[in-house]
């Protein structure tokens, strides 16, 4: 089985490299795509023959889906984000939960699953992922809610749509859950894209972090997985040095 297709989140590393300098070096080093792209810099990741891989669907982390009020505002964002991303070939669009806000997840989870079955069938018809993100809730995002993989599972067994998927961030779950391969194994099919970061710190993917990543990317290559694992770290030092030691530790068969 080939390795996985890795992609680097733009923010993390526009901030130390022009974009001229981090969309060169993402297809010297064999970078297949780019999340979160800035749009006036998407003509640029098409010249040099890469994938935006992901993009934001709406707004916000904190004003997610989890609250009815939202909800007319983020079906107009989504179905204006699916017109770009059928344009432009972006797989998946990130989606938020939002903040609990006192809100209990059982209340949680059925509202943002309601507020997906709204966008569902437009994702469905342009062939794009709708991935809501699971995110730390202890270290980096206070109180937000879909903060675990069965919570975020729920969700997508609520919606029912093969376009609605979770964005399965390694670093953020190594910090609630852990049990990362076994996670991957059970709830794969419910997982249509991955990010990484070593942690603790969320940066390089080197031996002061806790996360063994080379078996963890063959567990995602054995189940058959053909989407993109993007690198969303911040480097310690020279950030086209940690992008290759990255792209090599993940670059894995299974």
């Amino acid at each position: 089985m080939a390795p996985i297709k890795q992609s680097i989140a733009w923010w993390c590393f526009a901030r130390s490299l022009t974009p001229q300098q981090l969309v060169r070096a993402a297809a010297e080093i064999g970078y297949a795509g780019l999340d979160l792209v800035e749009p006036d810099y998407w003509q640029l990741v098409k010249d040099h023959g890469l994938t935006i891989a992901a993009y934001g669907g709406h707004r916000s982390i904190a004003e997610g889906l989890n609250r009815r009020e939202h909800h007319d505002r983020i079906e107009r964002e989504i179905l204006a984000s699916l017109r770009q991303a059928e344009r432009w070939d972006i797989p998946n669009l990130i989606c938020f939960s939002g903040n609990r806000a006192g809100l209990d997840d059982a209340t949680g989870a059925e509202v943002t699953a309601e507020g997906l079955r709204r966008v569902a069938k437009a994702a469905e018809d342009v062939g794009v992922n709708l991935v809501l993100e699971l995110l730390n809730s202890k270290v980096d995002h206070a109180d937000y809610q879909c903060d675990r993989t069965a919570w975020g599972v729920a969700v997508c067994r609520m919606v029912g749509s093969p376009r609605v998927k979770l964005l399965y961030d390694i670093y953020h779950m190594q910090i609630m859950e852990g049990d990362l391969i076994r996670t991957i194994r059970d709830n794969h099919a419910h997982f249509g894209h991955y990010h990484t970061a070593g942690n603790p710190g969320r940066n390089d993917l080197d031996e002061t972090q806790e996360i063994n990543y080379p078996p963890v990317m063959r567990a995602i290559s054995a189940t058959g997985y053909d989407g993109y694992v993007g690198q969303e770290f911040i480097p310690k030092g020279d950030p086209v040095a940690a992008l290759k030691a990255a792209f090599d530790r993940c670059n894995v068969e299974a």
